[in-house]
This record gives C-alpha cells, structure tokens and sequence, in this order.
C-alpha cells in the first residue's frame, strides 16, 4: 500500500473517522492506538457499521477491506500532509495561550466574506484533530483555518511539519499549560514555533503590533502588523470595551458583540486578515459585528435582574486577570465572580491562584465566590471569600447570596463544569 493509494481510496470514501461508535456509511476507519484502547480490535466491527476501508497496524485484523500500515497515527498525518499539498490551498495557521478559537472564528467570518473557507471545527487541534482537519478539506475550498493547539514543546513543531501554513498567527504568549511547558519561557519557546517554521520557509507572519513579544520574536520575518500601533501594516483603534468591544479602522467605527478590552486584539487581527486577503471594509464590518460567541466562551446570558458573563471554557491565570478586570470595567450596580480552579499550572499552582484571590479581594466585589481544591485550600475561612470544594457545594448554598442588578463573571479550568452554575442561578 503506498500513500498514494490510500489518497485515492480517501478521495473515493465520504471522509475519516477515528471513532468506531460514530462511522459513517463508506468512510475510511483509522485504528488508533492510546494507553487505554487499540482501535485495531474495532476494525471489523467499523467494516459492519459501513466503512469502506480500515487502516490497521495489526496484522491480526487484516481484511480484503483494510490497509496495513506501520504506524496507524502516523499513517493519518501522512494522508494529511499529502491531501494538503494534493489540494495546494492556502493555509492559515493559529496558535496562542488564550483566544485561539474566537479569533479562528472571527477570521473565518471574514475571510468568508469573499472566499471558500474552511475552518478547525470544535477542539480538532492535536496531532490527531489537524489532520482530520486538513481531510475536511477539499477542492472547493481556497483557505484553511487550521488552530493548533500545544501543551508541551515539540508540538506546534510536528503540527507545522503536517500542515505546512502560509500564513500564521500567535494570539498571545501567555500563562497556560505551564506545567507541560516547563513555566513562561518553555511557552514562548513552544509557541514560537510557529514563527521558526514560517521564517525558514520564508512565509508572512501577522503579529498584534501592540504586543512587544511578538515584534521582538519576528524581527527578522516578513511581518503584517495590526493593532494600535502608529507603525501598524493595519491600524485599528479600541473606542471603547463597555461592555461590548467598538474599534475603528480609518475613521470607520465597527461594532462587535465580544466582551472586554482583551478582545480588542481578536477584533483588530481579523480586520487585517481582511484588508490583507482583499475583503471589502464594509464586508468586514459585516462579519465582525455579526458575530456572537458560543460555547462558554464569554456569553452573555441575560436573566431576570442581572447579567452573565459565562466564560467557562478555559482558564489560566493570564485570561482570568483579563477577565477580572473586564468585569470590573463593565457597567453595573454590582459585580460578582464565581471563579474556578486553574488546571496545568504547575508548580506555580499556589502562587497564581493566590494572585487572583490578592486580585479579586481588590476589587469590591459584592460576592467572591471561589471553587476547587486549590482555591478552597488557600481563601477557606478568609474574610469576604466564600470558598467551595466543587460546583455543587456551590449550587447548595447559592440562596445565600444576593446577585440582584448584577453582573457576574463564571469563569474556571473546562474540568470545573461551572456551567452547572447557568441554571441553578
């Protein structure tokens, strides 16, 4: 079996999958490997479901109707690198701390106003999730978002070797994945990988003008800048972040949905990803202001007497303090947080979690409410914190509290589920 066999078997099938629960009719099955399963003792079961072929790296299992490979994981890399350069579409390549997914979308939304574009759907941003999707793309298609996601150095290396970008982006070098990281420094060197690749093959980089990290690191790269910045490539202006982000572009005021000044940069990068590719400014403006975030991802949920921020996707302590201080900056009678754990920090865990109970107590919230073991461990029995174990432990006793003419921001680490909060307020 050679890979260009398997592109044209690909190129016959309705796509891939490497769930044997969810195959569709005639799709290619791809038996992964993990610690806890081995997807080759599911071949025949995805031929029965209807996949047209199977990829194993088991003999055992071979069939008429699978292909036998080396290494199943690296096979599907390989099929995904060879569909890139087979479709020769232009690739754009994102990567950051914070703010990864709403600034694909927001870029998406624009590109889309003139061009075919595809972009990573949901958390589809691993060795695994950037080839499945670099095979959602086809011929119809001329640009690819493609969001990559790392938590350890190396990885944004690999990705960049399957998916081969154009174009690439950092949205910030921030505190996250810290432990995987091996602290700050090991996240700028992992992200800035990104920035070695685009350089070597000599390919444009769009850097936050604002950012001094991401002019120093790509001084000696072909640069599109946007932000503030009088030097900027693409200067667009914040107006105001209260609640809702308002920017402007050449004396054009544009007006978005997104909350906090944090996302001034989401907003300002995906006008010049606009102006860059040659979208029309009203056209821009369209999308921009059209677009509304989903997915925890600082929704805004209005309730009888007071307003939630619900951002409870993710959280490292560099978006918790710009989410902090967004809060604070909004209008309101009162504010309040309900705030979770913050997972993969490391051995800084204490020290960062401490920042934000420093910072929160700063503030004059009317209630601080903190959820997790770390945080209970460090502001349990502290004045004017009311410490938790767990949501439920929150749910339990949230008649307690007064959140009338409110707003409140949710926000923890995905594994807090302070979703279970919405409802319960």
């Amino acid at each position: 079996m050679t890979l260009e066999n398997l592109h044209t078997a690909f190129l016959k099938s309705t796509g891939v999958s490497t769930d044997s629960r969810k195959i569709e009719k005639d799709q290619i099955f791809f038996a992964l490997k993990g610690d806890n399963f081995n997807g080759n003792q599911y071949a025949q079961k995805a031929i029965d479901q209807g996949a047209k072929h199977v990829v194993i790296d088991d003999e055992n299992h071979k069939t008429d109707k699978t292909f036998l490979v080396e290494d199943v994981l690296e096979c599907l890399q390989n099929l995904a690198r060879f569909h890139r350069r087979y479709l020769d579409l232009v690739i754009i390549a994102i990567t950051g701390s914070n703010g990864k997914t709403t600034t694909k979308n927001l870029i998406n939304e624009v590109l889309s106003q003139k061009f075919k574009v595809k972009a990573t759907e949901g958390n589809l941003n691993n060795h695994i999730g950037v080839p499945l999707t670099l095979l959602s793309f086809n011929t119809t298609h001329e640009i690819g978002i493609v969001e990559m996601g790392a938590n350890h150095q190396g990885e944004i290396k690999a990705l960049c070797g399957i998916a081969e970008p154009n174009y690439g982006y950092i949205t910030n070098f921030g505190k996250a994945h810290l432990e995987g990281f091996g602290g700050f420094e090991g996240v700028i060197k992992g992200k800035s990988e990104l920035y070695d690749y685009l350089i070597r093959v000599n390919r444009k980089i769009f850097i936050n003008a604002d950012d001094p990290l991401q002019v120093d690191k790509t001084q000696n790269a072909k640069v599109y800048a946007t932000g503030q910045d009088a030097l900027s490539d693409c200067r667009v202006k914040l107006i105001d972040a209260n609640p809702s982000v308002k920017v402007s572009f050449c004396g054009k005021q544009v007006n978005s949905q997104l909350l906090g000044a944090y996302n001034f940069k989401n907003i300002s990068i995906a006008i010049g990803f606009g102006i860059y590719f040659g979208v029309e400014f009203k056209a821009i403006k369209k999308a921009v202001e059209s677009y509304k975030p989903e997915n925890m991802r600082s929704q805004i949920i209005n309730k009888n007497n007071f307003k939630i921020i619900l951002d409870a996707y993710n959280a490292n302590p560099t978006s918790m303090e710009a989410a902090i201080s967004a809060l604070k900056k909004m209008k309101s009678e009162h504010h309040s947080v309900i705030l979770g754990d913050m997972f993969e920090i490391g051995e800084t865990k204490n020290e960062e979690h401490q920042k934000v109970i420093d910072l929160v107590l700063d503030q004059n919230f009317q209630n601080i409410i903190l959820v997790g073991e770390t945080f209970y461990e460090l502001a349990n029995n502290k004045k004017d914190i009311n410490a938790y174990q767990n949501a439920n432990e929150v749910i339990e006793n949230l008649n307690q509290f007064d959140f009338d003419k409110n707003v409140i921001l949710i926000k923890g680490s995905r594994g807090m589920q302070l979703e279970t909060l919405v409802d319960a307020l």
